[in-house]
């Protein structure tokens, strides 16, 4: 029992409400009572509500902090790789050298998808946004995966996780490819996870695929800083989802969805848009002040963030890769040059760093996707890639134990109660 409570007092009547402490961030008081007292609290968008109680991941948005399972985003970006923080999203710990070969070789047995998935690619329209397939194509695995649909069962939520992880790289570029007429590639088990998806999407039939490692490598990062980030809009969904015993297949696919809005995983793909709204070095001027101004609608995305009132911890690593990707593959490219003009002027303006608005993770990732010729349209497919460890770690979380269906209440303002009236006499 906790120590610690908090009294409300309606009318003449007061409540004693329970206070818990969870092993770092602020306390939470538990207002389940309200509903006996005939009430319930108002919190539109539930940005003072804890929803529930997780060991997965942990954020400190004034002091910029970012943790899974407790490691610092920076260390496992810089020392880690994705399987690795895969593993420890879905299991609690980082694997010994024979956990980790396990979990591997059993997420990479599963990157083949059924051959009538390509028939399914077929109906959509070769000009469909690539997120519109995913949804429809993901959601649609729980019609060819039978055997792993029992979410009461341990080993079937295990599969459908190595399933999920394993199997994403593949439809999202058969996405890619499908849109540009080209013929799916297979995937190599001889290559790792980032390289693995670098040679679906960029790879030909007729000539062996070259991975840059260096590219390799950034994508890796891609998927790490996005591999989890605590109980925002998509991940809620899945929680959601899943706690009406949905399955797994279809719980991501509503994360996915989620996803697809441009307040939430959209931002990368916004930050492309501003840059050819601005066009050119010569108007970064003119832009820099539409920002600071108030009554215009002009706002510079990619900088700052709803969470990260300080620093976004996973911006610090990728600004480095982002440098790293450029230099490699020295390109001229407008857009890019543009990119780093913006970058500079907002590390050194008084105003935005006044205002905290440093460059965050979606800036420099949305840099790097295009500086390797991903097109803009799938930039959001690459965040659902990485965010789906974490959908399943939240989904698997919940399954474990004991939850209840999701039944959020409402602030009704609606017409009281009338009776009906007859079309001739309205």
């Amino acid at each position: 029992m906790t120590e610690k409570s908090a009294q409300l007092t309606i009318g003449d009547k007061t409540l004693e409400l329970p206070i818990y402490s969870g092993t770092v961030g602020p306390d939470v008081i538990d207002v389940g009572q309200l509903t006996a007292a005939g009430m319930f609290t108002y919190d539109p968008g539930f940005v003072s509500t804890a929803s529930c109680e997780s060991k997965i991941t942990y954020i400190d948005g004034g002091k910029g902090v970012l943790l899974h399972r407790g490691y610092p985003i920076d260390q496992l970006a810089n020392e880690s790789e994705h399987l690795e923080v895969c593993y420890l999203l879905l299991y609690g710990e980082l694997p010994n050298a024979e956990e980790k070969e396990k979990f591997y070789n059993s997420v990479m047995s599963h990157t083949m998808v059924t051959d009538q998935l390509f028939t399914f690619y077929k109906g959509f329209r070769r000009d469909a946004h690539p997120m519109a397939i995913m949804c429809g194509v993901v959601g649609a695995l729980s019609a060819f995966y039978h055997d792993s649909l029992d979410i009461s069962d341990e080993r079937h939520r295990e599969v459908a996780a190595f399933r999920l992880i394993a199997k994403m790289p593949t439809l999202a570029a058969m996405c890619y490819k499908y849109t540009q007429g080209q013929p799916f590639m297979f995937p190599r088990n001889d290559l790792n996870y980032a390289e693995n998806f670098l040679h679906m999407m960029f790879g030909t039939p007729c000539e062996k695929t070259e991975v840059n490692p260096i590219i390799a490598k950034a994508m890796d990062k891609i998927f790490i800083l996005h591999a989890d980030h605590e109980q925002n809009a998509s991940t809620s969904t899945v929680r959601l989802a899943g706690s009406s015993g949905a399955n797994p297949f279809a719980c991501i696919a509503a994360g996915i969805a989620a996803l697809w809005g441009p307040a939430h995983g959209g931002a990368n793909e916004a930050v492309l848009k501003m840059l050819n709204e601005i066009g050119d070095v010569s108007n970064v001027d003119k832009y820099i002040l539409k920002a600071k101004d108030k009554n215009d609608p002009f706002r510079l995305m990619g900088f700052g963030h709803r969470v990260y009132k300080n620093f976004d911890p996973r911006a610090t690593v990728m600004r480095e890769t982002c440098h790293e990707v450029l230099g490699e593959l020295g390109i001229n490219d407008p857009t890019l040059e543009l990119a780093m003009k913006l970058e500079e002027i907002a590390r050194n303006d008084p105003y935005f760093i006044e205002k905290k608005l440093y460059p965050n993770v979606d800036f420099y990732s949305g840099i790097i996707l295009k500086a390797i010729g991903i097109p803009t349209e799938m930039f959001t497919v690459i965040f659902a890639l990485g965010r789906t460890p974490g959908w399943i770690a939240h989904w698997h979380e919940m399954i474990s134990g004991p939850y209840k269906i999701g039944r959020p209440r409402q602030l009704y303002t609606g017409s009281p109660k009338r009776d009906y009236v007859s079309v001739d006499k309205r």
